[in-house]
């Protein structure tokens, strides 16, 4: 009997071997967690190769010409914003609504391939880089013209570059990262369609940098000419429409505050299709302002707009809802958006001679163990399942998952430890009395945390980071602010505690987040200096210090295995010193309806890269 026992044991051990080892060979990529979301139909991956466009010149126009199939001419496409622009002038573009809508009406003079990561020309026809690797000869494409008619010439380019952009015009982000070991490129037109660039040092993201927004001299200059203060509120959200002068695929038509922006077809844009017809196929794009990402949810469902970027905790709905429903899901893969914890590290006064942040805070803000404590104690894991519903990763480092300098050491992280977090404030001189927390001052440790309100995902984020300090002995008074009012707090000025909040990241360059780390740069949030500080000798952290060199030797170093150690320590510098705490990064998983056609997503470019291609089938 015993021996029977035996053998039916050993066969039973042997089927689950065959079992797991058959699970492992037939083992598919879903994008989801098969346990958890159970045998449900697998997502659509976005990894299409999206043919490249070729140059056409037809009667002395130089276009750039699409190589997918060919459309339907008119529609409208209906998708979403969260909140309303603050402007529509790409150099005062400093939130991420204002800059996507700036991006779509001015195109730069190289853009990135949505398929490879290469730069590649846009405005620009083509680009030679001399054997010295700093001069840069950029041919413009000829008879190409801004929307009301006039021709965009080197004159625009020039103007753009010497004026805004080196001039300092604007929020200063785009001379940011266009700043070389303090100083910035000789820009010369050398004739109506050719422009020279020349870097003080091999640059290594220069030529993607020229991705900048090409502005119409003819129409800008006049507001320089006022000086900045007057260049801050030109082209803002009262502006009239038709006095909009783009390049892009659209134009500007309408914007009614709290409910949508309406561009319609640009018919002077420079791409054409394969019969030589004019793009963008679509007449209007219309962005309905939602509010909130719930509120995105029901437009999309009751069919008010045509694309969705779906919350984790709806993709198994929505996955259903897609079998008898008339769109198609995509797997984007992780997002480029880094969130983020960060608090006030400024230490200066203002006008007043008041400091920016209450000076007990102040000590507890600039002390690293106060920081690292704060991220020990943050629960990643209960973030990923409770906010995305396991639709997300938790994010360690400040480059995004998917880019090519990630360091994975770094991305590995470290769990929730709330026992080492007490210790390391112990060892600043906290104490506890009764399970609060105290400084070695006997002040009780509280704080406001600040997010912008709408984002259901951050604010679900802030209750959760709150019940989590609250176990460090912590009161945390966390507030949801319309979007506007977080950007003026934090942005445009230092008016606060700690946000959440999230930048984009370029996945294929670093140093396009210069001006996040350098110390007087336009978003170095966490230790932000005003207008009134720009030229103030205060002292730079040490560890800012160490961030300053290692990006500026990252730019002038030209081999890629070279640059990838250099910005591994800028990773290493940023885990260790938390001057912002990585939160997540969710999966992008979206929603689009099938008549939109000419759909090819990329995980780098997103849903709709190829927005001038793309048409509707009724």
């Amino acid at each position: 009997m015993r021996k029977n026992v035996k053998k039916i044991l050993i066969i039973f051990f042997i089927l689950i071997l065959i079992i797991g080892f058959l699970v492992l060979i037939f083992k598919k990529d879903y994008g989801y967690d098969i346990q958890k979301t159970g045998e449900l139909e697998p997502l659509i991956l976005a990894d299409n190769k999206l043919p490249p466009f070729k140059n056409v010149t037809i009667s002395g126009v130089d276009y750039l010409q699409s190589q997918l199939s060919v459309g339907k001419f008119g529609g409208v496409l209906t998708t979403s914003i969260l909140g309303d622009p603050k402007t529509f002038n790409p150099y005062n573009a400093n939130d991420a609504t204002s800059a996507e809508l700036a991006e779509i009406m001015y195109d730069g003079l190289t853009t990135t391939d949505v398929s490879t990561g290469n730069v590649v020309a846009k405005l620009a026809k083509s680009y030679e880089i001399l054997p010295d690797n700093k001069t840069y000869i950029i041919h413009l494409r000829k008879g190409i013209k801004w929307s009301d008619g006039v021709e965009i010439t080197a004159d625009d380019v020039y103007f753009t570059y010497k004026t805004i952009i080196f001039g300092g015009f604007g929020d200063g982000s785009a001379k940011d990262v266009m700043t070389i070991d303090g100083m910035l490129p000789d820009v010369q037109k050398i004739d109506k369609y050719t422009v020279k660039f020349i870097t003080p040092k091999p640059f290594a993201p220069f030529l993607r940098n020229l991705s900048a927004s090409i502005v119409p001299k003819h129409i800008y200059e006049k507001a320089t000419n006022k000086g900045k203060q007057y260049f801050l509120t030109f082209q803002g959200v009262d502006c009239k429409p038709e006095n909009l002068v783009v390049s892009g695929a659209f134009k500007l038509k309408e914007y009614l505050p709290s409910q949508r922006v309406v561009y319609e077809r640009n018919n002077n844009y420079y791409m054409i299709n394969n019969d030589n017809q004019k793009l963008p196929y679509l007449d209007k794009w219309v962005m309905v302002i939602a509010g909130d990402i719930n509120n995105q949810t029901l437009k999309f469902e009751s069919g008010a707009i045509d694309v969705l970027s779906v919350n984790g905790s709806l993709v198994d709905r929505y996955r259903e809802l897609k079998k008898h429903g008339d769109f198609e899901l995509y797997n984007l893969g992780s997002s480029t958006n880094t969130t983020f914890l960060v608090f006030n590290l400024n230490n200066r006064k203002n006008n007043e001679g008041k400091y920016y942040v209450d000076p007990k805070k102040q000590l507890w803000f600039q002390d690293r163990n106060f920081r690292s404590a704060i991220d020990w104690a943050i629960d990643r894991d209960d973030l990923v399942l409770n906010v995305f519903s396991g639709m997300a990763k938790p994010l360690y480092s400040a480059e995004a998952l998917n880019s090519i300098f990630l360091n994975e050491k770094v991305a590995k992280g470290h769990k929730k430890d709330l026992n080492y977090a007490k210790k390391l404030l112990l060892k600043s001189g906290f104490y506890y009395k009764d399970g609060i927390l105290y400084d070695k001052n006997n002040n009780r440790v509280e704080f406001e945390l600040l997010t912008n309100a709408g984002n259901t995902q951050r604010e679900a984020s802030g209750v959760s980071i709150k019940q989590d300090l609250e176990k460090l002995g912590i009161k945390v008074n966390f507030k949801p602010i319309e979007f506007n009012s977080l950007i003026n707090k934090t942005i445009n000025s230092v008016d606060y505690d700690c946000i959440i909040l999230a930048l984009t990241s370029n996945v294929n360059e670093p140093n396009a987040g210069y001006n996040v780390w350098t110390p007087y740069g336009a978003l170095h949030l966490f230790n932000k200096r005003t207008n009134n500080d720009l030229k103030s000798s205060d002292k730079i952290l040490d560890f800012e210090k160490e961030l300053e060199k290692i990006f500026k030797q990252g730019a002038l170093e030209l081999e890629f295995s070279k640059r990838k150690e250099i910005y591994d320590k800028y990773q290493e510098i940023v885990a260790r010193e938390n001057p912002l705490i990585y939160l997540y990064a969710p999966l992008n998983i979206s929603a689009i309806r099938k008549k939109i056609k000419n759909v090819y997503p990329t995980k780098i470019g997103g849903l709709i890269p190829n927005i001038a291609e793309i048409y509707i089938e009724n």
